[in-house]
């Protein structure tokens, strides 16, 4: 037995190292830039002229930095020749905290809630050099009414003044490599994943599969739900409670997952503030046949919110041999002209004709269309523009401007650069592909874009493929079924607010649920990737900001203004009514204030309006408090003895919750026989994990294994990220998952089955068996994509 000393000695031990864990627990681990409007810092478009250490980038602009000379000569106004001099630069540094990039934590401002500082966290080193020289000057920049009180004990007064968190204090931070080391650019986690945050917009709809502006100068924003009733939502966010447009009864679609029928696109004409024109494009029954219908409506006459129904005017009607590969997207281009994006007609492989619909221009399935439907009030409904590509060749239909697409789904026209403009007028599609890759294209006139000859790089239809007249042009971008398998196209950002994403185009995957991003090098032409995750830590800890989403990618959109948006729902079903639409948040860097001010013009609302309640929070993250305080350690012998029970000391952080549902799964073919049940591992909780192969023998890393059905075996990384290790790493008692290892990097556990493929966590479940998951024993990987992590209790990943 252990001698009494030796015991009291090991608690105390143990104690200093639990209050040192408490310590870093409250410090923030991780940069995180944040101004005294609770707000990213910025880049000042007026060069400031006081506080000139922050020109480049802090949280001051040019009436700010003026505010703070004005104060800066009103103090020094107090003092004589030396006290000037001594002083000047004391008051200069105290003052400028308020533009620092990190003022939020120098002023322990982090929370709205907290009372804000007068006097920014000081270090102890230089507080104590303040004091003895300017202490004089604290009751002219503050007046707070404690400092008065201890101006006489200058020790005390700097422990008042100090930060709890040592890593921000003035002037420390400035040399702290961790922190301001690429400060204003956006975050990446330690894969190289960009971090980026969301703001909930609207919620409660039913597959939101279209957003749209009238670009009308009101900012209205008109959601469209697959069942065929599209909402008005106001620059406020709140929605009108009467729809815009409701056609629901003619809209063919059901309630089963999938249905990729419905309604499916909607878009503004150019002039339709002056003519109150609106095109729809929707999925309709006429007799037994099923069909893909574009419509032309205008704007009620009473009402600028609703749409005359009776207005309706069939433009366009194109038969669907099957019920899927709808296509969907209707848009006008910087010509005027509208464009429609066709499917191939449904069915693996386009198995029409000789060679499909895709590459036989007779056929308007598998195409983009185009046409003018201009000054249409007399005459025919559309004409055909007559630059169109094919309008002199023989037995194609004049309003094919481009062919070989299989299911275009969700094209958008790049506004091009702000300042330069380069890059306007593009437009980018996401074309769904078969069944090995997706692929992102550029839409130009008269080109073919190879299906069912090819499939993003790869040769789909080998003898097709090797026809040497297909001249077929490359995707700029795709990606394998390991990542996604269905691409949901999105944007070129090009909106005001957030000027690190300019030029950055983000679209994401239904199935994955992955957000992902190209960016042009100018230089090579080639297409940059980069994929999209939510900040961790507090990267996301801005009030109103959030950090998940559901995961069913199904649009993208742009508001007036250009900024980005994208719908995800919970449930893929016309009528599940878990429809969320987000907005895109860098929360590294913003536009300066004002920089993106606009007036909406005034909208004339006859209906009632729905203040809009989110529903969504922010997971993963407890922000800093005030006071930590240790258990009350009066008992503690008793302490002492619940202390040496435990086989080692470990902190855990509490999972929060959040309205997330497992995504039902559905067993994959190919589905191996279910090994038996070991006796000796069946005390094992379903769900345990275990961390093996690293050859130094570290415990905080390794190939993951977890027990499930009775056995031990591996997990494959197809869609292993850093939310996955966070479940993995809570789990073993870590605070923090440093790393997201694949491709084997702690070897192959081929002694084991793989029982995991395709999980999903949002990183606050207990087990990666509460995650979304292709189902325990299905996989199409093999044990070379063996997952693992590197754990720790700090973000140092050289601890």
């Amino acid at each position: 037995m252990w001698d009494i000393c030796d015991m009291v000695g090991r608690f105390w031990h143990s104690h200093l190292i639990l209050l040192n864990l408490l310590r870093f627990f409250i410090a923030p681990v991780a940069s995180h830039p944040q101004c005294l409007d609770f707000k990213p810092p910025f880049r000042p478009q007026q060069e400031l002229q006081f506080c000139v250490m922050y020109k480049h980038f802090g949280c001051c602009d040019f009436a700010k930095d003026q505010e703070l000379m004005a104060k800066y000569y009103k103090i020094m106004d107090n003092f004589d020749y030396y006290g000037y001099a001594n002083c000047a630069a004391y008051v200069n540094d105290l003052l400028c905290q308020e533009c620092s990039p990190y003022a939020a934590h120098l002023f322990d401002a982090e929370d709205p809630s907290t009372p804000l500082r007068t006097i920014p966290g000081l270090c102890p080193d230089y507080c104590s050099t303040f004091l003895d020289r300017c202490k004089s000057t604290l009751p002219l920049i503050s007046s707070d009414p404690r400092l008065s009180e201890q101006q006489h004990d200058s020790a005390q007064l700097c422990r008042y003044l100090e930060l709890d968190d040592p890593d921000y204090c003035y002037p420390h931070l400035l040399s702290n490599e961790r922190l301001t080391k690429n400060l204003g650019r956006v975050s990446e986690d330690p894969d190289g994943c960009l971090q980026l945050c969301l703001e909930e917009v609207a919620n409660g709809l039913r597959n939101p599969l279209a957003m749209v502006h009238a670009n009308d100068g009101t900012h209205r924003l008109f959601v469209a739900e697959q069942v065929g009733v599209v909402w008005v939502y106001l620059p406020d966010r709140s929605r009108l409670e009467k729809p815009f447009l409701n056609i629901s009864k003619a809209v063919l679609t059901s309630n089963w997952e999938g249905d990729e029928r419905g309604f499916l696109g909607i878009t503004f004409h150019p002039d339709f503030k002056y003519n109150g024109k609106l095109y729809v494009y929707y999925s309709v029954e006429v007799g037994f046949d099923e069909r893909i219908r574009i419509s032309e409506f205008h704007i009620s006459a009473a009402d600028m919110n609703v749409v005359d129904h009776t207005s309706e005017r069939v433009i366009l009607e194109v038969d669907e041999p099957a019920s899927n590969h709808n296509g969907g997207q209707i848009l006008f281009a910087d010509d005027g002209y509208l464009y429609i994006f066709t499917g191939d007609g449904g069915m693996a492989g386009d198995p029409f004709g000789l060679f499909g619909n895709s590459q036989n221009k007779s056929a308007l399935l598998g195409k983009v269309l185009r046409i003018d439907v201009n000054n249409n009030e007399k005459g025919p409904l559309y004409r055909i523009p007559p630059d169109n590509p094919f309008v002199h060749e023989k037995g194609a239909r004049p309003e094919v401007f481009a062919y070989g697409a299989r299911n275009m789904w969700r094209c958008s026209v790049d506004r091009g650069d702000p300042v330069t403009r380069d890059g306007k007028g593009r437009i980018f599609c996401g074309d769904v592909g078969q069944n090995k890759f997706e692929e992102i294209d550029i839409v130009e006139k008269g080109q073919n874009y190879g299906w069912r000859a090819r499939e993003g790089f790869s040769c789909y239809d080998k003898k097709l493929c090797a026809n040497s007249s297909l001249d077929d042009v490359l995707p700029i971008y795709a990606y394998p079924h390991k990542m996604g398998k269905s691409v949901t196209g999105g944007y070129v950002y090009r909106g005001c607010e957030y000027p690190n994403l300019n030029g950055m185009y983000i679209f994401g995957d239904f199935m994955s649920g992955r957000l992902m991003s190209l960016k042009e090098d100018r230089h090579t032409g080639q297409w940059d990737y980069k994929e999209i995750c939510m900040g961790v830590g507090l990267t996301c800890a801005f009030p109103g900001l959030i950090n998940n989403y559901y995961p069913y990618v199904i649009s993208f959109a742009e508001d007036e203004a250009g900024e980005l948006y994208f719908m995800s729902t919970e449930i893929p079903s016309a009528t599940s009514p878990t429809g969320v639409v987000y907005k895109v948040v860098d929360p590294s860097r913003r536009a300066p204030p004002r920089a993106c001010h606009y007036d909406p013009l005034p909208v004339k609302v006859k209906s009632k309006t729905i203040k809009f309640q989110p529903k969504e929070s922010l997971i993963g993250v407890e922000l800093p408090t005030k006071q930590q305080t240790i258990p009350d350690t009066n008992d503690w012998l008793q302490e002492l003895i619940d202390m040496l029970a435990q086989p080692k000391l470990v902190t855990t952080v509490r999972p929060t919750t959040t309205t997330r549902a497992p995504r039902p799964t559905k067993p994959r073919k190919g589905r191996r026989r279910k090994q038996g049940r070991h006796r000796s591992e069946a005390a094992h909780p379903k769900g345990a994990v275990r961390l093996a192969g690293d050859d130094l023998g570290r415990a905080d890393r390794g190939r993951v294994e977890i027990f499930a059905h009775g056995e031990w075996g591996t997990v494959c990384d197809d869609l292993w990220n850093i939310n996955n290790a966070e479940v993995v790493c809570r789990q073993l008692g870590y605070r923090h998952a440093l790393k997201a290892s694949k491709a084997a990097e702690f070897g192959e556990g081929s002694h084991l089955r793989i029982l995991l493929d395709d999980v999903q966590c949002q990183g606050t479940e207990a087990t990666l068996l509460d995650c979304l998951h292709a189902g325990v024993g299905s996989s199409n990987c093999a044990h070379y994509e063996d997952a693992g992590v590197v754990c720790g209790n700090s973000l140092d990943t050289g601890h």
